[in-house]
């Protein structure tokens, strides 16, 4: 071997390895973001090389990338005429840059270094090697490079699925601590589901009660077994009388099993719709997950403004359950919060209790459900109507302010929903300005084959407003941009369209940030 083959060899071999690791820190941030849901990192590296793959649902905002065909077929050629070195040289420079915009370190967040993370990145290592050993026994160590540093996603998700026995295992001992917690302590359990508006619910219901009611809400993300099993461990003390538990979902049986160990006293059920709908296929599928709230609960309540929620009284009280309803449109609701010009009208079981000015960000129908299950847990109304004003909006969900400029702001970022962004939409077009408004978004995710249509629909709601639209990222921008029509603009990230923002508006206009997707969304 020459020294020139020597020198090339330890290159490419340094590559290699350093293609290796990017491409490990980069696909496990995308692991932990997703929850370590095993098929995560291999559903994002093709929602970023062939979207049509990876998302079919969703159109991109241009063809699939024919340079990931064309790197690919390189790649084939070179080990096809004995140049595998120089194909594990390619495969190692693609590891290291691609995605380029879904960095190692990561622009909406970073990794964090769990016991968990620690064990899944070990797994991983052991997994390639072994992929790597075999694929050497049957073809070459240069073709085993690249088909190890190709299939990065793929062992990271192996991985994930590997360890997931053990960590069901070790999650049971938080659980048992959690169910032991709830025994001696006792509070009463108010769980909340819901596709969109539970977290705002839980805080005004929190709100609504009080402080001397001994009220413990869970924190906003724990909505999972591991979330609630914390919660309840490390807050909930010998004085907490209520514990409100936010339950969410990925799929059937989840709520059902948090059920178990966490019963509820009241169920209570804020909406059903397309959220997740990517993951569960059908809105039957995630009624019938939302359902199983109720199966302990000897209450519930329900939003009847969603109309499949609306049929669920019926079948309930054929349960022998106490139901409890709540809406901001219907009179026939036990608990009304509607909307009468600039005023909310309260109204109680037919009697109107209230006409206060309502709270900015507050969504009437939320906050029908709170004080539907405020009376359950024996608050009176007057106690509540005196708290009104008081009330709070999620950060990042709904949140108008003036900035420094001179802009009227709203935060809509939390996330996105197709009736959270008519909602957003009309307090652009309710706010008090004479210049120009703006929308900002990425779009709406996670609703399968409505996906598209939702982000048509919502560019041309932006377009019917009057209001300019810059769209953010290539997820949904096809779709937008169809639905907005000519004019609309679009920017790479959010960064890039608060800077232009800055550069474009002031004092009399107005934007509002609806959504804001993690950075493993291309």
């Amino acid at each position: 071997m020459s020294f020139v083959h020597l020198v090339a060899g330890v290159i490419v071999a340094v590559g290699a390895v350093t293609g290796m690791a990017m491409a490990l820190l980069r696909w496990l941030r995308v692991l932990q973001r997703e929850h370590y849901e095993a098929n995560a990192p291999l559903r994002f590296y093709l929602r970023w090389a062939w979207p049509r793959v990876g998302a079919p649902s969703r159109p991109s905002a241009r063809r699939p990338l024919p340079w990931c065909y064309v790197a690919m077929t390189v790649v084939v050629v070179l080990i096809g005429v004995g140049q595998g070195e120089v194909a594990l040289g390619a495969a190692s420079i693609g590891a290291i840059v691609f995605p380029i915009h879904l960095t190692v370190r990561g622009r909406t967040g970073s990794l964090d270094w769990t016991r968990r993370l620690i064990t899944t990145a070990l797994v991983a290592k052991v997994v390639s090697a072994i992929v790597l050993i075999v694929v050497a026994q049957i073809s070459s160590w240069w073709v085993a490079g690249v088909v190890v540093l190709i299939g990065v996603p793929a062992w990271v998700g192996a991985a994930a699925l590997i360890t997931q026995p053990y960590e069901n295992f070790r999650a049971r001992r938080f659980v048992n601590s959690a169910t032991e917690r709830l025994r001696v302590v006792a509070p009463r359990v108010v769980a909340i589901t819901g596709s969109f508006g539970k977290t705002s619910t839980k805080q005004h219901l929190a709100e609504l009660m009080g402080a001397r009611h001994g009220v413990l809400p869970s924190p906003r993300s724990y909505n999972n077994r591991a979330g609630l099993s914390r919660a309840i461990n490390e807050n909930l003390t010998d004085a907490t009388r209520i514990f409100i538990a936010e339950m969410g979902t990925y799929g059937p049986g989840e709520i059902a099993a948090l059920c178990e160990w966490c019963p509820p006293e009241i169920a209570v059920i804020t909406a059903i719709g397309p959220v997740h709908l990517e993951r569960m296929g059908s809105l039957e599928v995630i009624e019938a997950a939302k359902f199983e709230i109720t199966q302990r609960a000897p209450t519930v309540v329900i939003n009847i403004d969603d109309e499949r929620l609306a049929r669920w009284p019926q079948r309930l009280t054929a349960q022998s359950k106490r139901v409890r309803t709540a809406s901001s449109q219907r009179t026939d609701a036990d608990v009304q919060v509607a909307m009468v010009g600039e005023r909310w009208r309260i109204t109680v079981d037919g009697v109107v209790e209230a006409i206060a000015p309502p709270v900015v960000g507050v969504h009437p129908s939320n906050l029908a459900v709170a004080i539907a299950t405020a009376l359950e847990l024996g608050l009176t109304v007057p106690e509540m109507i005196s708290r009104l004003a008081h009330l709070s909006v999620v950060a990042n969900r709904m949140v108008v302010a003036t900035a420094p400029s001179g802009v009227m702001v709203i935060d809509d970022t939390f996330n996105a929903n197709p009736q959270g962004a008519a909602s957003a939409l009309a307090t652009l077009k309710a706010l008090p300005i004479d210049g120009r408004r703006v929308v900002v978004s990425p779009g709406i995710i996670e609703m399968g084959s409505e996906q598209s249509q939702a982000n048509e629909q919502l560019g041309r709601a932006t377009k019917e407003l009057g209001a300019e639209l810059l769209v953010v990222a290539r997820t949904n921008a096809a779709a937008l941009v169809k639905g907005y029509g000519a004019g609309a603009q679009r920017v790479e990230i959010r960064e890039n369209a608060v800077e232009w923002v800055r550069a474009n508006l002031g004092p009399g206009d107005g934007v509002l940030y609806l959504n804001d997707l993690p950075d493993q969304y291309p």
